[in-house]
Formats: C-alpha cells, structure tokens, sequence
C-alpha cells in the first residue's frame, strides 16, 4: 500500500509581526488567519532568528542562523550579501527528493543558483488575488506532474512602499475580489513598545488596510489548495518574516522584532480534532526546515553537500499537539538570535538567547549607535516621535537608550516584557548573567559564528595561533586601550584547548587552525 502524498505550503508575511485577531489585537481584522488559526496550532513563543527581511528568510530556508549561512543582510547587489553556495537550501533539498518546488512572490535571498525552486515565480504585486491565482496555476502544475509539492509563498504585504507613511494601499487598482476596509485613527492599537502621536495612528490606518488585503490572500490560497482536494494531506505554515515596520521592533533583537505569530496545521490532527489552541512552547524559525523534512518523511539531517554545516533546529511535530510546556529533558526552553547588519550601513552585530523567563543580549558593536533603517527613519511616525518635548521616549524606553546600548543586557520578561529595566549590572542576577552568556558562547562557538569576540577581536579569525604558547587572549569582550597589558590587574586569559579543524575547516578556513571549544 502506497503512503499518502506529503505536501507542504510555506506563507511569509513581509513585516506583519502580531497583528493578527488570532494574537489578541482586537481592532484588526484579520477572518481568514483567524479561521486558520481556529483549524492548527498557534505558537505564541516563535522567535525569528534575526528580524530582517533577507536574513529571517534565509534562515527559514537554510535551518542556519545567519552568520553561519552568509546571508549577513539584505539580499542586494551592492552588499553581496547572498546566502553561501556550500550551504544546503530547501529547494536543493527536496528537490533532492523529488518535490515540485516553487516560490511564489517575495524572493529576497540569493543567489538563484543557490536557491533553485523548480517553480521560480517572483511576482512584486500587492495584489492578494494575483497571489492566490498564481498559486492554483502551481498546484495544478503540482497535479499534472503527479509529485508532491514544497510551495514557499513570499507576499510583499503589509510592508512600507516608498512614499512617507504609504503601505501600497494606493498601488491599484487591485482585482475586484480583493476589497478594501475604512480603518479610523481613533480605533487602531498602539502596542506597548510605540509612542502614540498621531502620525503613528494615521500610519497603522494605512498598514491595517494592508494586512486586511494579505489576509484576503490567505483566503484566496486556503480555498484554492482545498478545490484542488489538496488540503487534506498538505502541511501548512503561515507566519511573519520579522516584527512591525516601525521603531523599537523591525531590526532589534526585542522580542517586538522576533517573537512573531507562527501558526500551522496538520492534516493529520485536524482529522483527530487536535487544533484551535495555543501551544506554550519555545520555537525557532530554524525548527522550520527540519519540521518540512520530517513532515515529508526525510531525514532531518538531508544533505546535497559535504561542507554545509549540521542544522541544529529540530522538528516540531513532535510536540505540535501539545497544550502544556514540554519537559526541558524533551524539547529546549531556549532560542538563540543572530543579528549583523540590516542594510549595509546597518552594522550592528548582536547575540541574544531567549528562555522562558530572561533574555540576554550581547551587543559586540555596542561602541557604535545602533543604526535606523531607513525606512523607519524616514517614517512619519517617527518624525512624529522625535518632534516630542525631551527626553523622547519610545513606549517605555528612552530614545537614548535605544540608540546608545551597554555590552551585555539582561532582562527579566515575567516582570519586563518590554525590555527595559537592564540587569546585566545588579549584582542579585550575577549568576543568571554568567550562566547566560557562557550559553550564548557555547553556541556561538558550535555555529563557528566570526562574531564570537574576545578583547574585541575575532575568536575563529585568531584559532590558528590561540592555544599554542606564542599567544595569549585576555578572556573580556572588549579591547581595553587604558589596560592593555596581558598583565594588568583583573585580567584573566582565554582558555583554550586547541584541535586540527575538520575537513570543512580546512577548505574554508585554510587547513591549519584551530577549533576553540568552550571549557
């Protein structure tokens, strides 16, 4: 007896973050994500690794954080900022295994040889309709070739257009399916980490009408993939690439920029009545890729190349019909987030990982100010933030305090939601401190991350000569220049334990390094 036919359907919003009914914003609307909801699971602690654009989706399509599959920023000619060709890509993988691969929409990592869906339909339309027909044109290619199907779909809704305050609303006319909504300033909901002025309202008017045109799109698509009589065996995962377009979110590692809404749905709890319920659990976007593997019955750890690098994100769908917090001996209660640089004059490398209560930042380029996006920056509502009487806050925070960050943070999410209250210095949380950021090292060792600083130098760029006896790193983030010496007071040296690289060290590191693995 032949195994059902496996197919999977990827949908990523472009900036949406939680604006959804769904997630508890009651003033959107949002039927057809909330309907969706209502038949999956919802996840309400899904963190994107990095809340930009390019990036976030490379790592949904790599299973790589990344500063490990070089898509450091956003995908453009003048950055190179392009995935690795020795990384392993989700169309390089089932197309391995003999699915029908496709995008439809949004690309926005490269290069295309290194992301070869079979199916490569870049559409730059907002609208949704358009969408949702181009989508039933490759089910029924998906049909006709008689192969089960890996569809990743990349709407550009809901984010900014070029103007000042615009969300593509006026970019029409749009299909007669696709309807519009009448949206008042006075009914929007300012999050908690935004300063209600008047221009921020006037811009959520605009950006609730957008996501009501990518919420039709998810309706047009569903009700396709179900007359074709697909959605009885097609897994299902609708998200956000990263947080709201708006400052204090969009390119912070806050969890307004990363903890995003990720819903899905199996078929096969469907049939069992297993949905419509929030699952507790703490996920990363890298779960995504071996969640696909699994689904289509895969190996998570597939490959099409020797030196691309092990995916440490599991699968959920093990836990997916869980309703109450898995035990930490099961299932990790932490997610890591790499960020480097948004466009590329938006350097500012961080670290972060994420329990369940406390979330530790490691700011390496905490010198320089943290950079806007210029999308943001141009943006009415911020125009409108800064115009305030001083100190300008942003929500809770003060405008200085997000521009000009420490080295390390620390905070308690039970009590602090928002990020604000740093207690990286209190001396009651040193050893929750200490006990983060060796676990945030630790990892960025294992994912061989060039971020990883030690006196503001790269740890994997010196492996050749650290641990032999002609050198010694002080063991401190930053390079002191009024304590240089190896032997000034207080300073302590890197240990080290030095070990010949293995082959894909030698091809891409030059052979005769060191691994520098954490005591």
């Amino acid at each position: 007896m032949s195994q059902p036919q496996k197919d999977i359907l990827f949908i990523v919003a472009d900036d949406l973050g939680k604006y959804i009914g769904a997630y508890s914003c009651k003033s959107i609307k949002t039927p057809n994500l909330d309907k969706f909801a209502s038949e999956g699971i919802r996840f309400d602690l899904a963190f994107a690794s990095t809340a930009s654009c390019s990036g976030s989706r490379s790592t949904i399509y790599t299973g790589l954080h990344t500063h490990e599959n070089g898509q450091y920023g956003l995908n453009q000619v003048a950055t190179h900022f392009q995935t690795f060709e020795h990384v392993d890509t989700l169309p390089q993988l089932f197309n391995k295994a003999d699915y029908l691969t496709g995008i439809v929409g949004k690309i926005h990592v490269g290069l295309k040889k290194t992301y070869p869906w079979a199916i490569f339909d870049d559409i730059e339309t907002r609208d949704s309709a358009v969408f949702g027909d181009h989508c039933d044109s490759f089910f029924a290619k998906a049909i006709e070739a008689n192969k089960p199907f890996n569809l990743c779909v990349g709407f550009h809704d809901p984010h900014r257009d070029q103007s000042r305050g615009g969300f593509a609303n006026d970019h029409g006319p749009f299909d007669p399916r696709v309807d519009d909504i009448q949206v008042r300033p006075e009914d929007v909901e300012v999050p908690d980490w935004l300063t209600d002025v008047p221009e921020l309202r006037q811009e959520l008017v605009e950006y609730y009408r957008a996501i009501y045109r990518f919420d039709q799109g998810i309706g047009f698509i569903l009700d396709n993939l179900a007359k074709r009589g697909l959605d009885t065996n097609t897994l299902v995962i609708i998200t956000s690439d990263n947080g709201p377009p708006f400052i204090n979110s969009k390119t912070t590692l806050y969890d307004s920029g990363t903890c995003l809404p990720f819903v899905v749905r199996d078929p096969s709890l469907v049939a069992q009545g297993i949905k419509g319920f929030a699952n507790p659990n703490l996920v990363s976007f890298l779960d995504i890729l071996p969640t696909m593997l699994d689904y289509a019955g895969l190996p998570l750890d597939l490959r099409t190349k020797d030196l691309s690098p092990d995916r440490l994100g599991r699968s959920i769908l093990p836990i997916l019909s869980r309703s109450d917090i898995v035990p930490q001996s099961k299932w990790p209660h932490q997610v890591f987030c790499s960020h480097t640089y948004h466009k590329r004059a938006n350097y500012w490398p961080t670290r972060a990982i994420r329990t369940r209560k406390y979330k530790y930042h490691r700011n390496i380029a905490w010198r320089l100010d943290f950079p806007f996006a210029t999308d943001l920056y141009s943006s009415l509502s911020f125009e409108g933030m800064r115009n305030l009487q001083t100190p300008v806050f942003v929500g809770s925070r003060s405008l200085r305090d997000y521009i000009f960050r420490p080295p390390e943070q620390l905070f308690d999410l039970e009590n602090d939601p928002m990020e604000v209250n740093d207690l990286a210095k209190d001396p009651a949380y040193k050893e929750i401190l200490d006990d983060l950021r060796k676990r945030l090292e630790k990892w960025q060792i294992k994912t061989e991350d060039l971020w990883y600083n030690k006196d503001g130098q790269s740890v994997k760029g010196l492996e050749v000569w650290l641990g032999t006896d002609e050198m010694k790193m002080p063991d401190r983030h930053d390079f002191d220049p009024d304590q240089p010496s190896l032997r000034a007071p207080g300073v302590s040296l890197m240990k080290v334990k030095g070990d010949p690289v293995g082959i894909r060290g030698a091809t891409l590191y030059g052979g005769k390094g060191r691994q520098v693995k954490a005591e």
